[in-house]
């Protein structure tokens, strides 16, 4: 198998990140007259290269006669060392290993590329998502350096398998946070990555399938790291109590570390289930279930149905146990809640 490719480029413009933000991502207070020494550029074009930052959602504050820091230091993606995180059989899974700067989606990206050959598998990630999305069309809000938004693509021999896959990606997920320090972090069904009852990060499973051919698959994986104020209130004004990794963690994680560590599992997790399914998994999620026993509903077609959450079958599908009997529900057709009205 060849070496892998770790790449850190940009889409579409081909440039890692601007020079100015990696001077500036410490968070430390830089001069203008510094700046532009270390750019070989004129002050001019450094304050023209702030207002660009700005745009892209940087808070970049002007101290007057002093010069320019962001608002938060922030730990860029690397390439290097994400990959340092990778095991041997890992490493020797990964086809290509490419950081980007800016790109429309991840999974996009992906999924308009030719699929990986089997047993090895192409990885995507980015500072900035333009259309990151999340389960059923939603928008994915990911705050630059306060999150991770990675995608990985792989090849598997048929797709009859795919529909509990997201449940064990999220096995996978909850196992490299943990790695990276996080405890109390729990998973909903079937994407959501949850802390303390609030959504920490979620999976979004694309497939492009000839019928009984192979299955090409993107795994996309967003998680919150360190979020700050500002964004859990944009977050949570459209609707969804969030949480991050930095909540469930003694000490501030490493947006690489957990990068890495969620690749290095994702790849384990991909090969075992390709080998033996959900049944390797089902017990490992069973015993994250946040909502085991509790009460909740399952929205199907703009319907509510009540009932108590009894976990998941042999196939990963949700079963509810309602007044008369306990229903099964696919993924791909229903979305499930906490019902807050339950006594």
């Amino acid at each position: 198998m060849n070496r892998p490719q770790f790449m850190a480029d940009s889409f579409p413009s081909h440039r890692g990140p601007p020079q100015l933000l990696v001077l500036l991502a410490d968070g430390r207070l830089r001069s203008a007259t510094w700046l532009a020494q270390q750019l070989g550029v004129s002050r001019a074009v450094v304050s023209k290269g702030i207002e660009g930052l700005r745009t892209l959602g940087l808070e970049v504050q002007t101290v007057p006669r002093r010069g320019y820091r962001l608002s938060r230091g922030v730990e860029l993606l690397d390439a290097q060392r994400i990959g340092a995180q990778l095991g041997a059989s890992r490493k020797a899974r990964t086809r290509t290993l490419e950081v980007l700067f800016e790109v429309d989606s991840t999974n996009t990206r992906l999924l308009a590329a030719a699929p990986p050959p089997r047993g090895s598998a192409d990885i995507c990630l980015s500072e900035l998502q333009n259309a990151g999305r999340g389960r059923q069309g939603r928008r994915w809000i990911s705050p630059f350096g306060a999150a991770v938004a990675l995608s990985l693509s792989w090849t598997f021999s048929d797709g009859t398998r795919l529909p509990a896959l997201s449940l064990a990606v999220g096995v996978a997920v909850w196992r490299a946070l943990v790695r990276a320090g996080a405890k109390g972090v729990t998973l909903k069904w079937p994407n959501d990555i949850w802390y303390r009852d609030r959504k920490l990060g979620g999976v979004l499973i694309e497939v492009r399938a000839e019928p009984g051919g192979p299955a090409h698959v993107v795994v996309g994986v967003g998680v919150n790291v360190d979020l700050p104020p500002a964004a859990r209130t944009e977050i949570e004004a459209a609707g969804t109590v969030v949480a991050a990794v930095a909540d469930a963690c003694a000490s501030p994680p490493s947006r690489n570390v957990i990068a890495g560590a969620i690749l290095d599992e994702l790849l384990s997790m991909l090969g075992q289930f390709e080998r033996e399914g959900f049944a390797a998994f089902r017990d490992a999620w069973t015993a994250l279930d946040a909502l085991h026993g509790r009460a909740a509903r399952v929205m199907l077609a703009g319907t509510a149905i009540a009932g108590t959450a009894r976990g998941v079958d042999q196939e990963g599908a949700l079963l509810l146990e309602t007044a008369d009997r306990v229903q099964r529900f696919v993924s791909g057709e229903a979305s499930l809640r906490v019902n807050e009205d339950a006594v």
